[in-house]
């Protein structure tokens, strides 16, 4: 196949599964220019694995994998490096006694809020959850087991449920 069919199917699966690029960089990247940086980052690395993308799987599935691989890599070179550029001193940020969560907020802000605070791997398993992929799909995306993914969505999910409960009944 020639660079120029190759640019137009790929271009192709992009535009078709664009919403994956910005589900993943709306949750890794609370600022719109890092949000943007992120997505050029994915589509690049998406750009690189073209070649070796195995027909085996879902163009969603490929790209969720590497997305997410890129997103997490991103949000650690950010935060080191703004750890670097602007040190803090300590007594600066007042932490709210409520966790961060406002009273007036929504439950969908509310669930945004926790899974923005999980860790890089949980938050991956919630987003593709709360995308409805399987346990199958979800252990391809992430590389690990589907006991495992059943276990860890499990968890979190209990833990979300006792801090919802925590904060309606505030």
């Amino acid at each position: 196949m020639d660079k120029i069919d190759q640019s137009d199917i790929f271009l192709s699966v992009v535009q078709s599964n664009k919403g994956i690029l910005y589900k993943i960089a709306n949750s890794y990247c609370k600022n719109v220019e890092d949000r943007k940086d992120l997505v050029q980052e994915i589509i690049v690395q998406l750009w690189k694995s073209f070649d070796d993308y195995d027909d085996n799987f879902r163009h969603s599935t490929w790209m969720y994998r590497i997305s997410l691989n890129v997103a997490i890599s991103f949000y650690r070179k950010e935060n080191t490096r703004k750890k670097i550029s602007n040190p803090l001193k300590e007594g600066i940020i007042n932490f709210p006694d409520n966790d961060g969560f406002d009273d007036t907020e929504t439950d969908l802000g509310i669930l945004q809020r926790m899974i923005s605070q999980l860790k890089d791997l949980d938050k991956a398993l919630m987003l593709l959850y709360l995308e409805e992929k399987s346990h199958k799909e979800i252990s391809q995306i992430i590389g690990i087991s589907e006991t495992n993914v059943a276990t860890k969505i499990n968890r979190i999910k209990n833990s979300f449920k006792q801090k919802f409960t925590q904060f309606k009944n505030q």
